[in-house]
């Protein structure tokens, strides 16, 4: 028989540039598998840091990597417990934006990357309040997010940007296939595609460029 108990959690994120009045965007970024929180936000460092702040998101289940457990990484969910998991996203980020004082604020940028796309894709479907820009890098977006949720994205986001680098190994026909699905049915015409010619990594200087018209 299994059963579930509630329990307080605790954890980390970082934060990337104090907000003030001269910020115009917040980040509100979920890193991919493996990733850490501490290391991710190396990726944003870049950034105007008067215009841009960025809370750098910690996934919770943190595991050691390789046969020497020296590197440690983390994910956000996997297919079991699946809907607990997401519950339990959902309100850690929504605990970290009170602490920081977000919610509502309509500067805010929801940005993930590959398995963080999962995480900010269903966040915004559950958030539904206006946002500034929903960016997706190198992920795939859940297949439960249906044409009942499209007027959610196009009518709560002001622009929606989908990246996914050409040479992507994670990538083939098939993903792509599904994903064009996705992208058509939730966000029609609105969305702006961009193809770098990259494998599966953070495209830093796409990054920058969107910053600037954002």
């Amino acid at each position: 028989m299994t059963k579930s108990v509630t329990y307080q959690h605790t954890n980390t994120y970082e934060v990337v540039n104090a907000i003030t009045d001269q910020t115009k965007n917040i980040w509100i970024c979920a890193h991919g598998l493996g990733y850490l929180a501490t290391y991710f936000k190396k990726y944003f460092l870049h950034l105007d840091n008067r215009e841009n702040s960025f809370i750098v998101l910690q996934a919770p289940s943190k595991y050691y990597q390789g046969k020497d457990f020296k590197h440690v990484g983390a994910s956000w969910l996997t297919r079991v417990d699946t809907q607990q998991e997401i519950g339990n996203n959902v309100n850690y980020i929504y605990e970290v934006m009170r602490a920081e004082n977000l919610m509502g604020d309509p500067r805010l940028v929801f940005f993930g990357y590959s398995q963080g796309v999962s995480i900010m894709t269903r966040l915004m479907a559950l958030y539904n309040q206006r946002i500034q820009a929903l960016i997706m890098h190198s992920g795939s977006i859940p297949a439960e997010l249906n044409s009942s949720h499209a007027s959610i994205f196009r009518q709560q986001c002001d622009r929606i940007i989908h990246i996914s680098g050409t040479q992507d190994e994670y990538v083939d026909e098939q993903v792509i296939k599904r994903e064009n699905k996705q992208i058509d049915t939730l966000f029609g015409t609105m969305v702006e595609i961009h193809r770098p010619d990259i494998n599966h990594k953070v495209d830093t200087d796409l990054l920058l460029q969107i910053s600037k018209t954002l």
